[in-house]
């Protein structure tokens, strides 16, 4: 102990002085420096601007991995030259924004690789390297929220979190395995973007509210799941929209409706119209024509009214596809039928009806394109950004309409033996063709009064008028009223437009001797000279118009093109006559003589 005391004692470290604490505060503030990133943003413009706004998931690889080129050689990220070394990105890491942009394009890279071939229909191969890609993609998008709620802001650290569960959502929503957490992360995006939805600009509103958009269906989806509900066809009317959850979403509904109709289509032997029953042996047949069924349902349905008129055109196309499916089965089956007459009877009765259901949907989609076009053609022509529909383009489409009547009544009279369904029927339909001739002469008559031939619309509105009477008279006791009521709405168009062609026709034949005479007066047998056309180049010094009327077709009057050809004075002729007796000098003494040596003198 003696020792120990008598041994010099180190001296106390000397107190911190000023700048060393400012050295220490300038790291810890370095250290606390928080990056801002609006995450939804980013994700929206890279998506839409590379490829996303048409589906195109392999454009929107690449995009990712040439942005992460571009990315790790701008921070000198490196992983060596020629044997891979990995360098993982850490909290220590973080000196730079741009290493949170490595972690997310890193991320959209694997969900963009599993989304095309998701898009791309994958085998059973296929899709589990498809789902590895997603779990790859929630890994990166996990890590991204981790390093956000260290690194970034409040705000980066919500959308990061959020950007994390919609990946985990969308992985579990594929896999099928866990429902409920699919829709709790669903959920939890969902309220995250409501709230962030509240504050911020405008865009940045719209955006998450395009967001919420698109979970939504995710969540009513994995809610019917758990509860056990089937989807509905009309389910697939909210769907019509872009963008890559709707790309996932759609795949999945397609699914589950193919596994429903298959279902379905098991309890289905036959196919009743028109009082008659025709078998159906073919399962495809029966998927399709289930499928079509499901189709008029929607749009036969209590909502029908609220559906715009393109969705419905939409859901006509996908009518007439499921049909022609059909149809095309059938025939396939009619060439393996051999010869048993039995099954032949059969499919052709089949094929006959299902033709005939076609054509009657044919003509309810025309009968939908009429209504557009008449709710065009009644607006008024100052309205503007609206094209007004043409009375030449309502012949077209009641052209359209009496040729598919046509067709239809003379496919069900082809028949040997009909049934009274078929009688009425077809009854019905000829009237039908007849109203279709009314309205189509009605609307001609109206493109000869637009262009001035009032004896020609006069003589075919009096045509329509007898048409329209013929077909109310055979409509009398007919159960369809609103067909009667539009047959007498436009019987009132056709006296009243008849009446107005005729009144306008006299006064034009009034005015016709006056107009004449006006004509006749401001002849001359003079020699008047036509007013001369000033061109503004003529006329600058004087203020006179050389546009003209403001709705005048007559061409603007600027400069003559071609110019008139204006005479141009000839150089004079010079003839010089004392060149010919003038004596020139001889110059022969200042011409360089040749030298030529012996044997040229010789031989020249």
């Amino acid at each position: 102990m003696s020792k120990l005391a008598n041994q010099p004692q180190p001296p106390p470290p000397p107190p911190p002085s000023d700048m060393d604490v400012d050295s220490a505060d300038a790291a810890e503030e370095k250290n606390l420096v928080r990056f801002s990133i609006n995450v939804l943003e980013l994700t929206r413009e890279a998506q839409m601007q590379h490829g996303l706004r048409h589906g195109d998931y392999t454009r929107y690889r690449r995009y990712c991995t040439a942005r992460l080129r571009r990315l790790y050689k701008s921070l000198k990220f490196l992983h060596g030259r020629g044997k891979y070394t990995k360098r993982n990105i850490t909290e220590s890491t973080l000196k730079d924004v741009r290493f949170l942009h490595v972690v997310f394009y890193m991320a959209e890279r694997a969900w963009s690789h599993a989304m095309e071939k998701k898009t791309a229909g994958p085998t059973a191969k296929q899709r589990i390297y498809m789902l590895g890609r997603f779990r790859k993609a929630v890994k990166w998008a996990t890590l991204f929220s981790q390093l956000c709620s260290i690194k970034g802001d409040s705000r980066t650290s919500l959308e990061a979190e959020a950007y994390a569960s919609y990946m985990k959502g969308t992985l579990l929503f594929e896999q099928e395995k866990n429902i409920e957490a699919a829709m709790m992360n669903f959920k939890n995006t969902r309220t995250v973007y409501e709230e962030l939805g509240k504050y911020g600009s405008i865009e940045n509103q719209l955006l998450c509210r395009q967001r919420i958009e698109e979970v939504e269906p995710m969540i009513g989806f994995c809610s019917r799941k758990l509860g056990g509900s089937a989807l509905q066809a009309h389910d697939l009317l909210d769907m019509e929209k872009e963008g890559p959850a709707y790309d996932l979403f759609k795949a999945k509904i397609e699914a589950v409706l193919s596994e429903t109709r298959s279902q379905q289509a098991a309890s289905m032997t036959e196919f009743n119209w028109l009082g008659r029953r025709f078998p159906i042996t073919s399962a495809k047949t029966r998927v399709s024509i289930l499928k079509a069924q499901q189709l008029e349902r929607d749009l036969n349905g209590a909502a029908t009214e609220s559906i715009p008129a393109d969705k419905k055109l939409a859901i006509f196309d996908k009518l007439f596809s499921a049909y022609h499916d059909a149809r095309g089965c059938i025939r396939n089956d009619l060439a393996s039928a051999g010869n048993a007459e039995n099954i032949r009877d059969d499919l052709n009765g089949l094929d006959k009806a299902v033709s005939a259901v076609l054509g009657l949907r044919t003509i309810e989609r025309n009968q939908l394109l009429v209504s557009i076009a008449k709710s065009k053609f009644a607006k008024h022509r100052d309205e503007k950004n609206e094209k007004v529909t043409k009375p030449e383009e309502l012949v077209r489409l009641y052209d359209l309409l009496i040729q598919n009547t046509t067709d239809l009544t003379d496919l069900v009279s082809s028949g040997r033996d009909k049934n009274e369904e078929e009688n009425s029927f077809l009854h019905e339909y000829e009237l039908k063709g007849l109203a279709f001739r009314a309205e189509r002469c009605f609307y001609l008559a109206k493109s000869y009064s637009s262009a001035g031939k009032r004896t020609e619309a006069y003589a075919l509105f009096v045509h329509a008028h007898s048409l329209v009477d013929s077909a109310l008279h055979q409509l009398a006791n007919s159960p369809d009223k609103a067909l009667i009521q539009d047959l007498k709405a436009l019987s009132d168009n056709c006296r009243s437009n008849s009446c107005i062609e005729h009144a306008t026709g006299i006064m034009e034949d009034e005015s016709a001797p006056e107009n004449l005479s006006k004509g006749v007066s401001t002849m001359s047998l003079g020699d008047d000279k036509k007013k001369d056309n000033k061109y503004l180049l003529d006329i600058l010094e004087s203020y006179e118009s050389a546009i003209g009327e403001p709705h005048a077709k007559v061409p603007s009057r600027i400069a003559q093109f071609p110019p008139l050809f204006q005479s141009v004075p000839c150089n004079p002729i010079v003839l010089d006559t004392v060149y010919n007796i003038i004596e020139f000098p001889n110059l022969e003494n200042r011409m360089k003589k040749e030298k030529k040596g012996i044997l040229k003198r010789f031989w020249g």
